[in-house]
C-alpha cells in the first residue's frame, strides 16, 4: 500500500512539473489545469484520490500536445477526468467525515447508556434502603400494637398496602435498569441477548438450540458472541453472580457444555470466580445462564 502512494505520488509529480510547459499554449489545457492546481492546493481534499488526479493531469498534458484534429475527442476526456477527480476526493473526503461523526455518535450513545444505567442503580439503592427502613419501622409499630389485636390487624393491613406498592416500584426500578444495562451491553458488544424470562432467581437467558453440536460441547460462533454479551449485560447490570444450567442427553456432555459457557462468559469480562456451572441429564437440551439480581 505505501509503495503504490509512494508511486503514485512520483506519478503525480511528474505529470504537474510538465502540465504547465504543455499547456501553455492551450486555453482549455489551461484552464482544466489550473482546477487541478486548485485541487492539489486544498488541504482539505489534497490527500484524497491520487490516482484520479493522476488521470485528469495525464489528460490535461494530452490535451494539450493534441493536434488539432484531435482536439475535441482530447477536451472530451480531460474535461471528464478533472471532473472525476474533483468529485472523487470530495467523495472520499466526505465519507472520513462521515466515518468520523459515526464513531463519536456510537461512542455518545455508549456513554449515554452507562450514566443511565448509574443513575438507575442509584435509584434502585435509594429505593432498596427506603423499604428498609419501613420495614423496620413496621416491625417496630408491630410489637408496639400486640396489646391490641383490633388496632394490630389495622396496622398490618396497612403495611401490607405499603409494601406492595414499594415493591412494585422496586421492581419497576430493577426493570428500568436490566433494560438499560440490556442496551448497553448489545452497544457495547454488537452482539444480540438471547431469549430471557425474569423469576426469583434473576434474568434467565435461553440459549438457541443451535448453539451447540449434537452430541457436541463447542458453542457455536454465533452463540459464543451471545454468551459474552451476557457477560457485558451482568456487568452492567452490577450482578453478584451468575449460573450456567445445563440439560443434556448425557450429564458428563451437560457439565462439559456447562464449563464451555462458563469460558465464554470469562472471555467476555466476567470474573471466573463469579460464575457457577451444573450439567445434569434430561430428557430435552437446554441452556439457562441466570444472572442474580442484587
Amino acid at each position: 500500500m505505501n509503495l503504490r502512494r509512494l508511486a503514485l505520488s512520483f506519478a503525480l509529480a511528474a505529470a504537474f512539473a510538465a502540465a504547465p510547459a504543455a499547456a501553455a499554449d492551450n486555453p482549455d489545457a489551461a484552464r482544466l489545469s489550473q482546477r487541478l492546481t486548485a485541487l492539489d492546493a486544498d488541504p482539505q481534499l489534497n490527500t484524497f484520490a491520487a490516482y484520479e488526479r493522476l488521470q485528469a493531469r495525464q489528460a490535461v498534458n494530452a490535451l494539450a500536445e493534441a493536434s488539432r484534429r484531435d482536439q475535441p475527442a482530447a477536451l472530451y476526456v480531460a474535461e471528464r477526468r478533472v471532473s472525476a477527480a474533483e468529485s472523487s476526493a470530495r467523495a472520499q473526503a466526505m465519507q472520513r467525515e462521515i466515518d468520523r461523526l459515526e464513531r463519536e455518535r456510537a461512542e455518545l450513545l455508549v456513554e449515554a447508556s452507562r450514566q443511565d444505567a448509574a443513575r438507575a442503580r442509584a435509584e434502585a439503592e435509594r429505593l432498596r434502603l427506603q423499604a428498609q427502613m419501613q420495614a423496620e419501622e413496621a416491625e417496630r409499630l408491630r410489637l408496639q400494637s400486640e396489646a391490641d389485636a383490633v388496632a394490630m390487624q389495622d396496622v398490618e393491613t396497612a403495611l401490607k398496602g405499603v409494601a406492595g406498592a414499594q415493591a412494585a416500584r422496586l421492581n419497576a426500578a430493577r426493570e428500568r435498569e436490566a433494560k438499560l444495562a440490556r442496551e448497553e451491553a448489545e452497544l457495547v458488544t454488537g452482539g444480540k441477548l438471547p431469549s430471557s424470562k425474569r423469576d426469583n432467581r434473576g434474568e434467565v437467558f435461553t440459549l438457541g438450540k443451535g448453539s451447540f453440536g449434537s452430541g457436541k460441547a463447542g458453542l457455536s460462533g454465533d452463540a459464543t458472541t451471545s454468551v459474552k454479551t451476557v457477560a457485558a449485560f451482568a456487568q452492567a447490570y452490577a450482578s453478584p453472580g451468575v449460573k450456567v444450567e445445563v440439560t443434556a442427553a448425557d450429564a458428563k456432555l451437560a457439565q462439559r457444555r456447562a464449563e464451555a459457557v462458563r469460558d465464554a462468559l470469562v472471555a467476555g469480562g466476567l470474573a471466573q470466580g463469579k460464575v457457577q456451572v451444573s450439567g445434569r441429564s434430561g430428557k430435552a437440551d437446554r441452556t439457562d445462564v441466570v444472572v442474580q439480581h442484587k
